[in-house]
């Protein structure tokens, strides 16, 4: 078997020539005749694929703006492939998270253009919070995290998101 060596180049061409072919337009389905019986219900279960989040500190931009409500998509294998040949992450693989949640958020506040630079800026709490949110919506699927009272030891769930007490 012949191995292949992949450098940055290559993998840019690899992951375009690997990319799924655009689908032609379907064409639209015939008219289907009214049935005489009830129909069945079906439930839509649409993929979630965008997240809300609430910072615990928040972003303070340039202007002195607080920022602490964002969203973040699902990770594609492209998102996790990418980091892997920036040189910033091969000087110092610390910095791939970095990279990488700049990559999956795509919100945060009024700002619609999160790159590296604003995630190297954002305080170490909200760093370690987005790193968190990311692995739960892309491992587990869900914001939801099993805690215990400390007072009661009583176990219930929160929702990472941020949502406040008694909202839904």
């Amino acid at each position: 078997m012949r191995r292949r060596t992949v450098t940055a180049g290559s993998l840019e061409e690899i992951l375009r020539a690997t990319e799924p072919a655009p689908t032609p337009a379907a064409a639209p389905a015939p008219p289907t005749a009214p049935s005489a019986g009830p129909q069945p219900r079906r439930e839509e279960h649409a993929l979630r694929t965008e997240f809300e989040f609430e910072l615990p500190r928040g972003y303070v931009d340039e202007a002195g703006t607080l920022h602490r409500h964002g969203s973040m998509r699902l990770a594609t294998a492209r998102d996790e492939l990418r980091p892997q040949i920036d040189l910033r992450v091969k000087e110092n693989p610390a910095y791939l998270s970095v990279v990488l949640l700049s990559q999956v958020i795509t919100r945060l506040g009024t700002v619609t253009d999160v790159h590296a630079g604003v995630v190297e800026r954002m305080y170490a709490t909200d760093v370690a919070f987005l790193q968190d949110f990311y692995r739960r919506v892309n491992s587990e699927g869900h914001t939801r995290a099993a805690v215990t009272c400390p007072h009661c030891e009583g176990g219930f769930e929160v929702d990472l998101s941020g949502g406040r007490l008694g909202e839904s």
